[in-house]
């Protein structure tokens, strides 16, 4: 499962086959189960993860005591709190499993080696940094031009695997509603 990561940088960058375990070896192993927390609030953010198998969420308790979910990450995708990673500094979020999962984790320390020994992957994570920019940038866009309901059909129209995946209360507080309010959407759409 481990050259998965592989397949994933082969497509951005060339990797000669005789570099892969070398590359992973930057990397380790864990199994998460359901709920577990793997980044916790307010420690310093040491590790980027890359999920292979699963999904995470990236959240944050408000002022209200209230959990607001501002990423997921699925096969494939990469998470972290990227400025207290790139700063080394504590988080601001919690980074929890939905689901059992397998991820792949990079410390800062390994990362900063890892680039300046394969300099083709700053490339890759050039790329991946901008892709994951723009998903939030036009997160925050449907946010304020969407209705509720037009943001619950285009996220569901545009990534039907989370509409399954993720429990309704995680998906609300993605989408910046209530549950309840979530599940009078759902109602009025399938009538």
């Amino acid at each position: 499962m481990r050259k998965n990561l592989i397949e994933h940088f082969r497509k951005y960058v060339e990797i000669d086959p005789e570099e892969e375990t070398e590359i992973l070896d930057f990397f380790r192993s864990k199994s998460l189960s359901r709920k577990e927390i793997v980044i916790e609030y307010n420690t310093r953010c040491k590790s980027h993860l890359f999920v292979l198998q699963g999904c995470l969420r990236m959240f944050f308790v408000n002022d209200k005591g209230i959990e607001q979910t501002i990423q997921f990450a699925i096969e494939n995708w990469w998470l972290t709190d990227y400025s207290a990673f790139d700063h080394q500094y504590r988080t601001e979020f919690v980074v929890q499993a939905v689901e059992p999962s397998e991820i792949l984790l990079i410390d800062f320390e390994d990362q900063e080696k890892l680039l300046h020994k394969f300099p083709q992957l700053e490339r890759y994570f050039r790329l991946i940094y901008q892709r994951a920019y723009s998903a939030s940038q036009l997160r925050i866009k449907y946010l304020y031009d969407f209705s509720k309901e037009q943001f619950y059909q285009h996220f569901n129209d545009n990534f039907p695997e989370f509409t399954q995946r993720i429990p309704q209360h995680i998906l609300a507080s993605y989408l910046n509603m209530t549950p309840e309010y979530l599940s009078e959407i759902k109602k009025r759409l399938r009538t």
